[in-house]
């Protein structure tokens, strides 16, 4: 691949709560590329903090949030190409007349292989999205992406572009 680190990592965090409990809510989070030079982010790792599900008896809760170089109008999977990292947290209690147990699932915060990399994003932003099911309250997450800044040249440039896009 054509591209040239022009940075060291950089961590951009954030945060980001439902607006309404149970209601799928998504945030724009702005990388500031110089996308007249080909400037891309490349993804190192991704750590996403979920507020805890509301443990209500006989009733399966949970929180889902998703990192993505695209907008999405739902929570995705990585089945999602453009979805850099998954993080759920559930509380089964459905049958049960306590407040159930709970289940935490996420994409690795800290990949165990040897990846240079789990994602680019050619574009200027990526998306964060949260969604709740079944809580009183609205929830929330905290996050942070690592990465650094490089030049790609203007063929992979030209094909990460059109790659995110219309893949969207």
């Amino acid at each position: 691949m054509g591209f040239k680190k022009t940075s060291e990592t950089i961590a951009v965090s954030f945060a980001l709560t439902e607006t309404a409990p149970a209601v799928f809510t998504e945030s724009e989070i702005a990388l500031q590329l110089d996308v007249l030079n080909n400037e891309v982010f490349v993804v190192l790792a991704v750590d996403l903090n979920l507020q805890t599900p509301d443990a209500i008896a006989a009733t399966n809760t949970s929180v889902k949030a998703t990192v993505s170089s695209t907008s999405q109008a739902t929570i995705q999977t990585l089945a999602n190409s453009n979805v850099l990292a998954v993080a759920r947290d559930d509380i089964r209690a459905a049958g049960f007349v306590d407040s159930g147990v709970g289940f935490s699932r996420s994409a690795s915060e800290s990949y165990q292989g040897e990846l240079d990399y789990i994602g680019i994003i050619a574009t200027n932003n990526f998306f964060v999205g949260i969604e709740g099911a079944n809580n009183i309250a609205a929830k929330g997450l905290a996050g942070r992406v690592w990465g650094y800044r490089a030049k790609a040249d203007s063929s992979t440039y030209a094909a990460l572009v059109q790659s995110e896009v219309l893949s969207a």
